[in-house]
């Protein structure tokens, strides 16, 4: 069993306007990865999917990837591509669902943002993922 001791949030970086399904997602990480690299990818309507057992490493969050687990969202642009929280209502909802959910099933695990990471310089998840650090 894989011990799991960080939860990474990250975005699809994608923009508001513009649809990124889990279809593209995978098809983007199996082009660059050979696999998916996210375990769970919460769509704009909220509903939540698995991508990656979690007992297989990710390619989410370079060092970080061994002892950990990758959720992403899509979004995290606004419409001119700026960075940006895009969560929608639904989104968010889903998302402190399946945090609680990890979160009890890691207890040990710290649920961070991408960027959060030592030498990460992008802005994903582009919003501030201290709100899920009490869980």
């Amino acid at each position: 069993m894989r011990r799991i001791d960080l939860i990474v949030i990250h975005c699809s970086a994608t923009r508001s306007n513009q649809n990124f399904p889990v279809t593209a997602l995978i098809r983007c990480h199996a082009d660059r990865f050979g696999f998916t690299g996210y375990h769970y990818y919460i769509t704009r309507d909220g509903r939540i999917y698995q991508t990656r057992h979690e007992q297989l490493i990710g390619a989410h969050a370079k060092g970080y990837n061994q002892h950990s687990l990758g959720v992403c969202y899509e979004g995290g642009l606004d419409s001119q591509g700026n960075p940006a929280d895009t969560r929608t209502a639904k989104q968010k909802k889903a998302m402190l669902t399946l945090l609680k959910r990890l979160k009890a099933e890691h207890p040990q695990a710290e649920i961070v943002g991408h960027s959060d990471l030592p030498g990460v310089k992008k802005a994903c998840p582009c919003f501030d993922c201290s709100e899920y650090k009490d869980l």
